[in-house]
C-alpha cells in the first residue's frame, strides 16, 4: 500500500526526482522518506517513511519508535527493528537498521500507516531498560518523559510488566527511575507537551 503524502525513493519517482523535488522546496525529508513541504508531520507520516525499511515482517522499536510516537525529534540514524514472535527473519543485513533478534508479541504490536511499531507501553518498557547505559542515559530519560507526560503510555503499568518480567538487563535501573518518576510527579524535559 502507497501512503499518499509519503514518498520513498523508487516507488512513485526516483531518488534523483525526490531529491531535485527538496531542493525546488516542494518535499522535506522524513526518516526514510520524503513529504510535501506543506504537510504536517505526524505519527503516521514518521510510521510510513519506515515501511522500506520495515516492510511488513519486522517492526519498528525503541529509538524508532520513540521518533515515530514524537518522543524525539530527529529519526536515529539506524533504526531499531525486531521481529514479530510468530515470525522468523533470515539473516537481516541493513546498513539503515540494527536488527534485534526478539520477538514482539502481538499485544505489544501496532499497525499505523501499515507499519508495525511496538506499541508505546512497550516501548516505554524498553526505552526504560537503557536508562542505565551511558551513552544512552540522556535520551532514554528524555523519551520516558514525553511518552508518561503526554499519556502515551502509564509509568505503572511499566513498573507491572517489568516486574512480571524478572531478571533482564537493566530492569532494577528502569523499575527505580519509573517509580522515581511517580513520586516526584513532576515535568522532567522543559518543553511544553503542546509544541512536540
Amino acid at each position: 500500500m502507497l501512503w499518499p503524502l509519503v514518498y520513498l525513493p523508487g516507488e512513485r519517482l526516483s531518488s534523483a526526482e525526490l531529491s531535485a523535488a527538496r531542493l525546488d522546496g516542494d518535499v522535506v525529508e522524513i526518516g526514510e522518506g520524503y513529504m510535501p513541504a506543506d504537510a504536517i508531520e505526524s505519527m503516521a507520516m514518521r510510521a510510513a517513511s519506515l515501511r522500506a525499511i520495515c516492510g511488513g515482517r519486522l517492526v519498528a522499536c525503541l529509538w524508532s519508535a520513540a521518533w515515530v510516537y514524537g518522543a524525539l525529534d530527529d529519526p536515529p540514524a539506524r533504526h531499531a527493528v525486531m521481529r514479530r514472535a510468530a515470525h522468523r527473519v533470515g539473516n537481516l543485513i541493513d546498513k539503515r537498521s540494527v536488527f534485534h533478534d526478539v520477538g514482539a508479541e502481538d499485544a505489544d504490536v501496532l499497525e499505523i500507516a501499515g507499519v508495525f511499531v511496538t506499541s508505546p507501553l512497550r516501548t516505554l518498557v524498553d526505552v526504560s531498560r537503557r536508562i542505565r547505559e551511558p551513552e544512552n542515559h540522556e535520551r532514554a530519560v528524555a523519551v520516558v518523559a514525553v511518552l508518561v507526560e503526554t499519556g502515551l503510555a502509564r509509568a505503572e503499568e511499566a513498573i507491572t510488566r517489568i516486574e512480571a518480567h524478572g531478571r533482564l538487563p537493566g530492569m532494577t535501573a528502569a523499575r527505580r527511575h519509573l517509580e522515581r518518576h511517580l513520586r516526584e510527579g513532576t515535568r522532567v524535559s522543559g518543553q511544553p507537551v503542546v509544541t512536540r
